[in-house]
C-alpha cells in the first residue's frame, strides 16, 4: 500500500445551481474511473461555507475543484496555488453557503492547520441559475479539469490506477427524479425537460 502525504481531492459547489456543480461532478467521475491510494481521499463537499476549514486539518495537500468567477470564456480552466489564493482580496459573502475559500485558508493558516500545498482547479461557469445540468461549455471542461487533478496527483507521486471496469458515476442530481403529484402528473428536477 502506498504511503505519503494525506491528500484530499475536494469538489465544491451546489449541484442544484447549474455549472456551480462542476466540483462535485468531477469528483464523482474520478471516483468512478480510478482507484486511489489509501492516502488520497475524494469528497463532494457541497456548499460548506466557512465549515470547509474543518476539512483542511485532515490533509497535508488539498486539491479543490470549483467554479470560479474569472473574466474568461465559460469552460476555461484556471489553476491557483495557495499563495495566489491567499493574496486574493476577501470577497463579500452573500450567503452562509458561499465557498469562503480565501477566509477559510486564512483562518487555517493563522491556526496552524492549513495544508502545506493547495491547488484550486477552477472552471469558469456559463450559468449558475437553478438547474441540475452542466452547460455544454462546462461539460466540455470536465476532462481538462480531471487532467489537471491527475497531473497534480502525478506530481505528488500519488497517481491513481484506472479501474478495469469503470463504474457508472453517482451523479444523482442529473438523474430524472420524479415525485408524485396529482394522479397522472409528475414534477421533475429543475433543469430537466419534461
Amino acid at each position: 500500500m502506498s504511503s505519503g502525504p494525506r491528500i484530499g481531492v475536494l469538489g465544491i459547489g451546489n449541484v442544484l445551481m447549474g455549472d456551480d456543480g462542476i466540483g462535485p461532478f468531477v469528483v464523482k467521475i474520478l471516483e468512478a474511473s480510478y482507484e486511489f491510494a489509501p492516502n488520497v481521499v475524494l469528497h463532494d463537499l457541497g456548499t460548506p461555507g466557512l465549515g470547509i476549514t474543518s476539512f483542511f486539518a485532515d490533509y497535508d495537500v488539498i486539491i479543490l475543484i470549483d467554479a470560479v468567477g474569472a473574466k474568461d470564456q465559460p469552460g476555461s480552466i484556471h489553476l491557483f496555488r495557495k499563495d495566489q489564493i491567499l493574496r486574493t482580496p476577501v470577497p463579500q459573502r452573500i450567503s452562509p453557503h458561499d465557498p469562503a475559500l480565501v477566509e477559510s485558508l486564512l483562518f487555517a493558516e493563522f491556526s496552524g492547520k492549513c495544508p502545506a500545498q493547495v491547488l484550486l482547479v477552477g472552471v469558469v461557469p456559463n450559468s449558475t441559475e437553478l438547474g441540475c445540468v452542466l452547460s455544454q461549455e462546462v461539460r466540455a471542461a470536465v476532462a481538462p479539469a480531471m487532467s489537471a487533478v491527475l497531473a497534480e496527483l502525478h506530481r505528488l507521486h500519488a497517481e491513481p490506477v484506472p479501474r478495469i471496469q469503470q463504474q457508472p458515476p453517482s451523479i444523482w442530481w442529473e438523474e430524472k427524479v420524479v415525485s408524485q403529484g396529482a394522479p397522472g402528473e409528475a414534477s421533475y428536477v429543475p433543469g430537466h425537460s419534461r
